[in-house]
């Protein structure tokens, strides 16, 4: 399932807390994006339609929920990135990125941290 950057902006709404009718969802991000109600309601539809989110019927309105997890989408996302950017590999990735941006002595640590708890059974 391939979700949009804007798509991404209205999940991001329904993860922190859902259900959410529209126009709440308008109300949180609207402003900051520009976006009309009938932004808001072509997004969700588009989202419907991926099976990302479902709504429920309440009165006159309808409220959406999640059915992507943002872990879901979060693992897609990430191994999309590898595979098209750095043949499916971690080590040009984090090697880009210490190219590109300085990693702070934390950052390293954390990375020393993780590879000595995957141990060699995962390598």
């Amino acid at each position: 399932m391939s979700i949009s950057e804007a798509e991404s902006v209205v999940m991001e709404v329904l993860w922190r807390q859902a259900p959410r009718s529209a126009e709440e969802i308008l109300a949180e991000v609207g402003p900051q994006q520009g976006w009309q109600e009938g932004t808001v309601k072509s997004l969700l539809n588009r989202l419907l339609k991926k099976k990302a989110v479902k709504a429920e019927r309440e009165g006159r309105r309808y409220l959406y929920m999640p059915k992507l997890t943002r872990e879901q989408y979060v693992s897609q996302e990430s191994k999309g990135l590898l595979d098209r950017l750095f043949d499916g590999r971690i080590a040009p990735l984090v090697a880009h990125f210490s190219e590109q941006r300085k990693l702070s002595r934390k950052d390293v640590a954390d990375l020393k941290k993780l590879l000595e708890e995957l141990g060699d059974d995962q390598l």
